[in-house]
């Protein structure tokens, strides 16, 4: 009877490291939920970032596109062995900026909550360029 546990344990197993792979990478398939918020002065995106540490998370703002890309890592925990890893580990998302949007790419803040979202602020750009100071001749001197 010991064999036969032994084997349907290890099958078992083997399921369920299937499984988890199965529900693990099919969490990386899937974009990181986001929103997309918009006030006078600025636009803020909030992704969802399960389980991220700031050190994980690279964000790039590239022609109105907002890309957030959350690489994690599993914690190992003395005395316990993985029976099903099935969290996603690479996560990424995007989200596009409304076509007439102007922003100020610099001025751009992240902040990783402990609620565990990703909120990008993206200050808007004045619609009509920068202002530029004008000096007398005699002051520029």
């Amino acid at each position: 009877m010991s064999r036969l546990r032994e084997f349907g344990e290890a099958v078992g197993q083997q399921v369920a490291d299937r499984v988890g792979r199965v529900s693990s990478r099919a969490q990386e398939r899937r974009p990181l939920p986001v929103d997309l918020l918009e006030s006078d002065g600025a636009y803020l995106a909030v992704f969802d970032a399960p389980g991220a540490d700031r050190e994980d998370v690279q964000i790039r703002l590239d022609e109105n596109t907002l890309y957030v890309r959350i690489d994690r890592f599993r914690d190992f925990f003395e005395d316990f062995e993985m029976r099903l890893p099935g969290r996603g580990l690479a996560l990424d998302g995007s989200v596009t900026l409304p076509e007439e949007a102007h922003v100020d790419e610099d001025g751009a803040k992240a902040t990783l909550t402990s609620a565990g979202t990703i909120q990008v602020r993206i200050p808007k750009a004045g619609n009509g360029g920068a202002t530029i100071d004008v000096e007398a001749e005699n002051e520029a001197e």
